[in-house]
């Protein structure tokens, strides 16, 4: 009998206030005078989590683990993976290789102290690691990180590298593990499978389709993320921001619990570490050895198949991290 393929379930902790979508009209100064949700919203996560039996990986702000230590410590105590989001949500391409180490030492050494648990994986705000800061890879392997979920194979207003693999590889044969989020191929182009707004705002059906076809066709995991505010529909709305962002961030979040609900109950789920642990215990990678030597060849040919036209074509501009 074949058992079912894990999947990663995946959750960014922060709160709704750190969105790139409001980076423009929030002072990351004025953080600390508006209402937190993210505890409460996390507690509320982790009780759906333990009702479907899931483990996942809470890939964590600095920021968020400094104001909520006692948070942290549930979300190890329940069994999930602690994992670093950077300090405060500054995009990795903004920094220089300097800041981008000391952001992510000191928000490792802040989850360690705070779970007690070693920290092993790292995921760039925003996806923010691509073509023009290839470098941080080798700063997180100095930092002692085994691997990063910080590369999006797709073309987005916001992020995006759409020549790098989709599978996971070693970034210039290091030995950091990249584990990109998930695309499916169709129609000559990478489509995002990874959740997030798009989860939010395409059909429930169209993204179980494509992660059923990933898990079945190539027989590897994917990744699903979300937010914590992504299942808050009661949070505050933010003034002075436009049509764009708030199109981002407030489109469907009533209807996210059920959603995930549903999807926890669909496929099997487990940590990054153990749902990559072949990967992460083997010696040679097995995918694209780096941005600069990407094979077309390896490149999985479109599906026809695929109902992918329409919905996500003219969502694509309108949704971010």
């Amino acid at each position: 009998m074949t058992l079912p393929v894990r999947n990663a379930m995946t959750v960014d902790v922060e709160d709704y206030f750190q969105v790139q979508a409001f980076a423009g009209c929030i002072d990351p100064a004025d953080w600390d005078g508006l209402a937190s949700r993210v505890e409460a919203n996390v507690d509320c996560i982790l009780e759906h989590f333990a009702v479907a039996g899931v483990s996942a990986t809470f890939f964590t702000l600095g920021w968020i683990a400094e104001r909520h230590p006692a948070m942290v410590r549930r979300i190890v105590a329940a069994g999930h993976e602690l994992a670093s989001h950077g300090y405060d949500h500054t995009r990795a391409d903004s920094q220089t290789r300097d800041g981008f180490r000391a952001d992510v030492r000191r928000t490792r050494g802040l989850l360690e102290d705070i779970g007690g648990v070693a920290v092993q994986g790292y995921r760039a705000a925003t996806f923010s690691i691509g073509a023009r800061n290839q470098w941080a890879f080798g700063v997180l392997e100095e930092e002692g990180f085994t691997y990063s979920s910080s590369v999006n194979p797709i073309r987005h207003d916001l992020y995006g590298m759409p020549e790098a693999p989709r599978t996971p590889f070693r970034p210039q044969g290091g030995t950091l593990w990249e584990f990109p989020m998930t695309t499916i191929r169709a129609f000559g182009r990478n489509w995002p499978c990874s959740g997030g707004g798009y989860f939010r705002l395409l059909p429930e059906s169209l993204y179980r389709r494509g992660l059923a076809s990933l898990n079945r066709r190539e027989q590897r995991p994917g990744i699903f993320y979300f937010h914590p505010w992504e299942i808050d529909p009661g949070q505050p709305r933010v003034a002075g921001c436009g049509w764009k962002s708030r199109f981002r961030h407030y489109t469907n979040l009533s209807r996210m619990a059920e959603r995930i609900d549903r999807l926890l109950g669909a496929f099997a789920w487990d940590r990054m570490d153990r749902a990559f642990a072949d990967q992460l215990a083997s010696g040679m990678p097995t995918g694209s050895m780096g941005f600069a030597a990407l094979n077309p060849s390896c490149v999985t040919p479109p599906d026809p198949a695929s109902d992918l036209s329409g919905w996500v074509e003219r969502s694509e501009t309108h949704l971010n991290h």
